[in-house]
């Protein structure tokens, strides 16, 4: 039963963590280059909120949505 243990632990601190225990390695050297993937995850998203909010004025300026009073139950 130990070895099934050590097997997991073998599998996720030799293999599976590795690409993490590198960019904390490189996180002392360059920050940047560190965190590039939170910056292209950031870039992304300002990418689809700026397309969202195009959307939604185009949507706006063609006066589709019913604005009255009585359009919404809950109201």
């Amino acid at each position: 039963m130990k070895d099934f243990f050590y097997g997991i632990q073998d599998l996720f601190v030799g293999g599976l963590f590795t690409p993490f225990d590198e960019l904390r390695e490189l996180e002392l050297s360059n920050w940047f280059a560190a965190n590039g993937m939170s910056w292209i995850f950031m870039a992304i998203g300002f990418v689809a909120f700026t397309y969202w909010m195009l959307q939604l004025k185009k949507y706006n300026d063609n006066n589709e949505e019913d604005k009255s009073v009585s359009a919404h139950s809950y109201l």
